[in-house]
């Protein structure tokens, strides 16, 4: 139970000792100590008359007709989406074709292998070795 009282105490006092500190009150908002700004200076970085604005709005509706450098550098942008996408699946397509290609080489050369294994085995020395090849009848 002494532990909590000491505790709560001492976050208490760390909590006074801030809020009296000078920097508390400048701390949010960096290069305003020792100036007085005026509130409505960084309001009007801010916001805009209303005229502006209306005008802003009108000139930007939702059914506003856009003007052709915005069409031209939309359409670039799509075409140049699409030329990614195709460069993006052409290269994954190569990717697989030599991947397929590596493992039907690879099984060639394991059946040709497991064949002349079977030949080495089945040789008698007796018959020429390209029997096993021909089609008896």
């Amino acid at each position: 139970m002494s532990w909590s009282y000491a505790t709560l105490l001492a976050l208490l006092t760390v909590l006074f000792a801030l809020s009296w500190s000078p920097e508390a009150s400048s701390a949010a908002v960096p290069g305003s100590t020792g100036s007085t700004k005026d509130p409505q200076g960084s309001l009007k970085r801010v916001f805009m008359k209303q005229a502006d604005a209306s005008n802003f709005f009108r000139r930007r509706s939702r059914r506003g007709v856009k003007s052709q450098d915005e069409l031209d550098a939309e359409q670039r942008q799509i075409l140049a989406a699409d030329e990614r996408k195709r460069e993006f699946h052409e290269e994954k397509r190569n990717e697989f074709e030599s991947y397929a290609e590596e493992e039907h080489d690879e099984q060639d050369e394991r059946s040709r292998e497991s064949t002349e294994q079977w030949r080495e085995f089945h040789y008698d020395g007796m018959h020429p070795a390209y029997e096993y090849n021909r089609h008896s009848t």
